[in-house]
């Protein structure tokens, strides 16, 4: 029954994160007033439908659009288009989309609203490339970057400068009319920049910054890309550029509010919670590593904090694949966190994307007790093999701990909580 209770709980602390993030609760009060010519909603990402819906249930004016979102995340609109699209590698139906939303906003007046909805995904949706460039040539540099270990801030600035639209020139192409940019960041830092590869804000990073990252994680290919960079000749707008004069951007809903919203559910359930921080990076085997050494600390030494407890943590780790497994991140983290952790007795852990989807698989993240480990020697599955070969998916499917919510409609990244009693 205890071992159900902490299930549970885990469960509730990973469900008020993302409860706080809900585009429904975060979007309508950060609405801007409507200026005197048209209003043209415009938008990417995990969360773009639901953020799109939230606008429509608010807004009384006029009002018409175009948002994209990854296929299974459409939610029931009147004004307001929502089209689907492939992530995390693009698709035709994410480039036809792209260039529909750029025509769909050029011409805008000074008088115009194009009012911008963005969140986490939104840079993979919006894969229109420079010309010289093709849809199979964003592909390939995609997949190079996920199997490469780059984190999410060197393949947004890759993306940005072989990107027509993203880098900011979504926001120029708006010019003269006011933009108003509404952000769900799912990014270490929250830089608006980086938050779906910045359409609409100032860009101030380099094509050569770019080249130097495909050259970090040797990268060659396609050749066309890498030339592209090389020759640098069409940089992003940069800061002060006088076409985004008049962008705004607001951050409505980040990983720090949803692991604060965690903490005052574990304080309600009569936890400690310590936020340890909203910004971790690094090899998700890696951090588990970190993880698992401050949960010992906590349990054996009662330092930083005594038990019983709750540890939180955000941010996007990243996993170097060199087998032919399935899972996400946080399936590898956790694995690699129970392995390290040697089933110790008193401590339970969840591991979930608060988009619900862990990479490109059904599950959300998974969850760990004191005897996973014990249950998987009995299954005849040995935890290292499973880690080896990056299958931290179907190590969990059998032991029946994988967390399942389906789409969750907002994404602030990863939610890390590791329970000590």
């Amino acid at each position: 029954m205890k071992a159900d209770g902490d299930r549970n709980l885990l469960m509730g602390l990973f469900r008020s994160a993302v409860e706080a993030a809900d585009p429904m609760q975060i979007v309508p009060p950060r609405l801007p007033a409507p200026g005197r010519g048209r209003t043209l909603v415009i938008g990417a990402g995990k969360a773009s439908a639901q953020m799109a819906r939230a606008v429509e249930l608010n807004w009384k004016q006029p009002i018409q659009g175009l948002v994209v979102t990854r296929y299974g995340h459409k939610v029931p609109t009147e004004r307001i288009e929502i089209v689907e699209a492939a992530h995390p590698v693009p698709d035709q139906a994410g480039m036809d989309a792209a260039a529909r939303m750029l025509r769909l906003v050029h011409g805008s007046s000074p008088d115009d609203l194009v009012l911008c909805l963005i969140s986490g995904g939104g840079s993979a949706l919006l894969p229109l490339p420079v010309p010289g460039l093709t849809l199979s040539d964003k592909q390939q540099v995609n997949r190079a970057l996920l199997r490469s270990g780059a984190t999410i801030s060197e393949m947004n600035c890759v993306r940005k400068h072989l990107s027509a639209i993203k880098g900011g020139r979504l926001g120029a192409a708006c010019a003269p009319a006011r933009v108003v940019t509404l952000l769900i960041s799912d990014v270490p830092g929250d830089d608006p920049s980086v938050i779906a590869s910045g359409p609409t804000v100032p860009d101030p990073t380099t094509a050569a910054e770019a080249l130097a990252i495909l050259q970090k994680y040797s990268i060659t290919e396609p050749v066309a890309a890498v030339d592209y960079l090389r020759r640098g000749h069409d940089e992003t707008p940069k800061p002060g550029d006088p076409r985004l004069a008049r962008a705004e951007a607001t951050l409505i809903g980040t990983p720090q509010a949803s692991l604060e919203a965690a903490a005052e559910f574990a304080e309600a359930a009569g936890l400690t919670p310590m936020i340890l921080s909203d910004a971790i990076e690094g090899e998700a085997r890696d951090v588990a590593l970190v993880h698992a050494a401050i949960a010992r600390q906590v349990a054996n030494r009662g330092q930083p904090v005594r038990p019983p407890c709750v540890l939180l943590s955000g941010g996007e780790t990243t996993v170097t694949v060199r087998g032919q497994g399935r899972g996400g991140r946080n399936a590898e983290f956790l694995l690699a966190l129970a392995i390290a952790l040697e089933g110790h007795p008193r401590v339970h852990a969840i591991a979930c994307d608060t988009d619900g989807i862990d990479g490109t698989e059904d599950n959300a993240g998974a969850i760990i007790a004191p005897d996973s480990l014990q249950r998987a020697a009995s299954l005849g599955l040995r935890a290292k093999d499973f880690l080896a070969d990056n299958d931290g998916y179907t190590f969990f499917s059998k032991l029946g701990d994988l967390v399942v919510t389906g789409p969750t409609l907002t994404n602030v990244n990863d939610f890390r909580a590791i329970l000590i009693r």
